[in-house]
């Protein structure tokens, strides 16, 4: 099965998404975040609304080169979708390498592929943050999900 993948140039250095990922989720993803998110461990949670939630563990870190979470707990109750919990168990991979001038950050959501119901949805919603995510890096100001 395809995972759900993207890739994107950043004008900003791997430390800097490296930062985005483990301590400002608030900034580019939902204000409405919950937890911690810097160690090994430690688990977070994003809020969009009062009807969709996602519970992360982070599963590994490696500064400026990888991070990886578990989704422990998520709803997604919205009416077009029968199973409204298909992230439950699905692994979320950022890879980010240093370029001379840039950054690549590559995002892969294992278990997020387009036989699962949420696929549209969800990969949609992953290209809206991570533009967010883009343009936090870029300019300071994310478009993160707002309370």
């Amino acid at each position: 099965m395809d995972n759900y993948s993207t890739t994107i140039e950043l004008k900003a250095t791997a430390e800097k998404i490296y930062e985005a990922l483990a301590h400002q989720i608030h900034l580019w993803w939902s204000e409405w975040f919950t937890g911690a998110s810097a160690q090994v461990g430690d688990t977070f949670t994003v809020r969009f609304g009062d009807h969709i939630h996602k519970t992360i563990r982070i599963k590994e870190t490696i500064p400026n080169s990888r991070v990886i979470w578990t989704v422990e707990d998520s709803l997604i109750a919205i009416p077009e979708l029968k199973n409204q919990t298909e992230w439950i168990g699905t692994t979320i991979v950022w890879k980010m390498e240093q370029k001379e001038n840039s950054s690549l950050l590559q995002l892969t959501h294992v278990g997020l592929h387009p036989s699962v119901e949420c696929y549209a949805i969800c990969s949609g919603g992953w290209n809206q943050f991570i533009g967010s995510l883009k343009l936090f890096l870029e300019t300071g100001n994310g478009t993160p999900y707002r309370k």
